[in-house]
Parts: C-alpha cells; sequence; structure tokens
C-alpha cells in the first residue's frame, strides 16, 4: 500500500507511540492526534478533526474510553479519503459476561467495533490485546510496584499479559501491509501468570522485593474511598479486573502469530528491558 501519512491517534500513549515510532522506522510519515500536537486534536471538539485527517491515507484508532466518538469520528474520515482503519479494541467485546456493558468504557469498545465494521469504504483491521504488560512498567500498577506491594482485588486468576510493542507491531503490519483487511487479531503473549508469578516475574529481575496481596472487592473499595477515591472510580476499577480475577483472561490468542509469523514477547524479556530501561527505580 502506497501512503502519504498515517494518523496515529493516541500517539502519546502506551500503544500509539510505539506505532508512531515503529512507522517512523520504516520511512512512513506518521501524524501524532493529541492535544499537544499540530495540528491539534482534541476528541470532544469535532472542529479539530479536518485539520488532523487532511492528506491522511491510515488511521491508526485509539478511542476516547466513556464516550461514543469512534462512529462519528470514522463517518468523517470516510468523507475524507481515508483508505485504511487499524482499531484498537479490547479482549471480551465479543465474549458474553466479559464486559459490564453498563461501564462507559465497555460501551465505547462495543460501539467503536459495530462502527468500524460498518465503514463502507475503508478497509479495517481490529486490534484486541488483553493487559498490556507495560501496566507494570508505565502507569495504572507502576505506584504499587514502586511501592514493594500489589494490593488488587484480582484473586488467584492469571493473564496473558501481552507486550505493548507486539500489539504495535501488529498495527503496523496492518496500517502499512496487505492482506490485513477485515481481520480481528486477538492479542496475547505466549503464557499466563497470576499476579503473584507477576510479582516474582518483577521481582527477579528489578532488584527490588514486589509481592501480591490480594484483597477482596469489597474491601478495596472501602480502602479506596478512605483514601479519597469517588466510589463509582473504586468499582470501576475493581469491574476492570474483574475478568483476571474471574479466570477470564487467562486463554492464550494467536493474532501475534497470525500478523507477523511470530511468537508474541515473553512478560520475562518485557520486565527484564523494563528494569534495564530504569522502570521500577
Amino acid at each position: 500500500m502506497t501512503q502519504h501519512t498515517i494518523l496515529v491517534l493516541g500517539g502519546t500513549g502506551t500503544t500509539g507511540r510505539r506505532v508512531a515510532r515503529q512507522l517512523g522506522e520504516l520511512g512512513h510519515s506518521v501524524r501524532i492526534g493529541s492535544r499537544s500536537a499540530d495540528p491539534r486534536f482534541d476528541w470532544e471538539s469535532a472542529a479539530t478533526w479536518d485539520a488532523v485527517l487532511d492528506g491522511v491515507d491510515a488511521v491508526y484508532l485509539v478511542p476516547f474510553d466513556g464516550a461514543l466518538l469512534t462512529r462519528p469520528f470514522l463517518a468523517r474520515a470516510e468523507e475524507r479519503g481515508v483508505r485504511r482503519i487499524v482499531l484498537l479494541s479490547g479482549r471480551g467485546v465479543d465474549a458474553p459476561g466479559y464486559m459490564d456493558l453498563s461501564q462507559p468504557a465497555a460501551r465505547t469498545h462495543v460501539d467503536g467495533e459495530a462502527a468500524v465494521r460498518a465503514t463502507r469504504s475503508p478497509e479495517w483491521t481490529v486490534v484486541r490485546p488483553g493487559w498490556f504488560a507495560q501496566n507494570f512498567s508505565e502507569g495504572f500498577f507502576l505506584d504499587a510496584v514502586r511501592s514493594g506491594e500489589l494490593k488488587l482485588p484480582g484473586g488467584d486468576g492469571a493473564a496473558s499479559f501481552v507486550d505493548a510493542e507486539d500489539i504495535a507491531a501488529v498495527a503496523v503490519a496492518a496500517l502499512t501491509e496487505d492482506g490485513h483487511a477485515g481481520r480481528t487479531y486477538e492479542l496475547s503473549g505466549p503464557r499466563a501468570l497470576t499476579l503473584g508469578e507477576v510479582a516474582a516475574e518483577i521481582s527477579a529481575v528489578s532488584g527490588r522485593t514486589v509481592r501480591y496481596a490480594p484483597v477482596a472487592p469489597v474491601d478495596f473499595v472501602a480502602e479506596m474511598t478512605a483514601r479519597g477515591w469517588s466510589r463509582g472510580d473504586a468499582e470501576g476499577y475493581v469491574e476492570i479486573l474483574s475478568p483476571v480475577r474471574r479466570g477470564l483472561d487467562a486463554h492464550l490468542s494467536t493474532g501475534v502469530q497470525e500478523a507477523l509469523g511470530r511468537q508474541p514477547r515473553d512478560f520475562a524479556a518485557f520486565a527484564a528491558d523494563a528494569a534495564a530501561a530504569g522502570a521500577w527505580v
């Protein structure tokens, strides 16, 4: 596919900045879609959409969680002649009972997938990763790791954590190569780990002791609200971890192999790289 410019929405985020970097390494022209970029992009201001879509052939679309904006953005991209869309979705979108559809983020993904599948002219690919390995090194769980205690309502469930570098590589392939149109790639790492095993893996390479302390959901909500969280935020956090706790995230997916023809990176390799980069200093 001959391309002029590839728009990367969420280009400063965990997957977006990796997609942008990998595209740049391949010699593609990349435009970052963010409120700090020029031209400026703001999901909540449709007046900013046309400028970032100008001259764009392909879009890596990281949706705006909690809002149903993917559908109108796709409609505008289609009108502006975008020929290829790669949507970042999430594991469990099509699995009954995996997500609580009353949660705004769940509705964002469900509606976004339905919208991208309904587009008339752009080729589309959906990327559905499981839990990011980088949640332990760049946010979400980073503070807990640095404190030495992952105190979470995750029970004894396991998850097949996927490296964000692999997510980006699949997205880049779908943005730049033929053969990915109409595909949905389910992404995971090569093995499932419990949160206790994650803590042990990080401890082994980081030079610090990290332990997992499971906590009951009701106790987690009480503790977080006592620290100043809203009840809604605390309950939302519990819901996000619910699939891990219920054993729904342990299965392995083959999307990395299907898209890239190789095995996904192991959590141990991620942890070693993160430690070497000083993530847990």
